[in-house]
């Protein structure tokens, strides 16, 4: 709808029907002070307004117009008989004005005008109620995505009390006589303290993520031993592993600042999901270099089934999987994107390099001071 706003009555009505004669909905002010009224409680794509008037003039309504947050946006035609001067003109595009046109004025001229006014206001109105959507849809996710994480965290919270007195009640089961004298029930022991573990790892996963969206993950930083953090964790992998062979490549000889344990995972994880994803080959790679921009890159390089360039860039996003139809492997999803938080939180960057059927290069690389 279009607002006139003119103190004489010819105007209004010679305008109103020109504008409805093409179409439009048209609503009309006598005053500046009834044109504040309505706009207030109307939304209009474009106001024609008069300059001079008596009590408040043109100027003065289109500046309180554009002062208003619901009217800021609209667009304000000035159409003067009087006011016809440079200085006016001037004056109509400081107080908020888009447009000034003089009397006597060209009617096709006018309609192009109020016809583009126009349709730019519909296109305003159109991205706003989309910015709008949008806005409420991102609020919608947030809220979601909050009690999706506020459930993980209880959850896991609450299996970890159960799995503990399972893991207790199994390890009494695997020191009575009958489960030592009898192979069968070591092997039956044997694969479902392995089970456990993968629950208890999974459960670990899920408070790892708990802690990272919350804020809560705590690090202890201190001095660590570059070589000393990877035979650890090579004895402990390997042990796992056994019939694995883990190969070392470089050596880097220094010692930065730290969280041990965390960084420790990183590799656990960068080196079990080699094997996992390496199912015909019993090769690994644990690289180790200086970068020229003096950081230590550690890496684990396997010959598995490699990774399509495609899901290359989301790898580390939070719950990913790649799925491919010729293999299908367990888990989540969380490791990676638990690797790339702990990196962060070293002021390190992360990153992977594969190719289909020939392997993939899992890195990360943190800064020596």
């Amino acid at each position: 709808m279009i607002l006139i706003v003119d103190d004489k009555q010819e105007n209004l009505i010679s305008l109103r029907k020109f504008l409805e004669t093409n179409n439009f909905k048209v609503d009309t002010a006598s005053s500046g002070e009834e044109a504040l009224k309505k706009v207030l409680k109307t939304t209009y794509a474009l106001i024609i307004l008069d300059v001079q008037m008596p009590g408040m003039d043109g100027f003065e309504v289109a500046e309180l117009i554009s002062g208003y947050s619901k009217t800021v946006d609209t667009p304000i035609l000035f159409l003067s008989a009087v006011n016809t001067e440079k200085k006016f003109i001037t004056q109509g595009y400081e107080t908020g004005g888009i447009d000034y046109l003089t009397k006597p004025f060209d009617p096709d001229i006018l309609l192009l005008k109020v016809k583009t006014f126009y349709r730019l206001f519909e296109q305003a109105q159109a991205m706003h109620e989309m910015q709008e959507a949008l806005k409420q849809e991102i609020e919608h996710r947030k809220m979601l995505e909050n009690k999706k994480d506020e459930f993980i965290s209880i959850a896991s919270h609450e299996l970890k009390t159960p799995l503990t007195s399972v893991r207790g009640y199994l390890q009494l089961l695997e020191r009575l006589p009958e489960a030592k004298n009898n192979e069968k029930f070591k092997t039956y022991l044997g694969k479902t303290s392995a089970q456990l573990n993968k629950l208890r790892e999974l459960i670990d996963d899920l408070l790892d993520i708990s802690k990272i969206e919350s804020g809560k993950m705590k690090f202890n930083f201190q001095p660590v031993s570059i070589e000393k953090l990877i035979s650890n964790t090579l004895e402990n992998v390997s042990q796992m592993y056994p019939e694995h062979a883990f190969k070392r490549i470089g050596q880097v000889d220094s010692t930065i600042l730290a969280d041990e344990m965390r960084l420790e995972q990183v590799l656990i994880n960068y080196l079990t999901n080699a094997i996992k994803y390496s199912p015909n080959s019993k090769e690994i790679y644990l690289e180790t270099a200086l970068t020229e921009d003096n950081k230590i890159q550690i890496g684990v390089r396997d010959f598995g089934i490699g990774i399509p360039s495609d899901k290359l860039n989301h790898l580390f996003d939070k719950f990913y999987r790649v799925e491919e139809s010729s293999y299908k492997f367990q888990g989540l999803g969380m490791g990676l994107y638990i690797c790339k938080e702990i990196i962060a939180r070293h002021h390190g960057e992360h990153g992977v390099e594969s190719r289909l059927n020939e392997g993939s290069f899992f890195y990360f690389r943190l800064p020596l001071n």
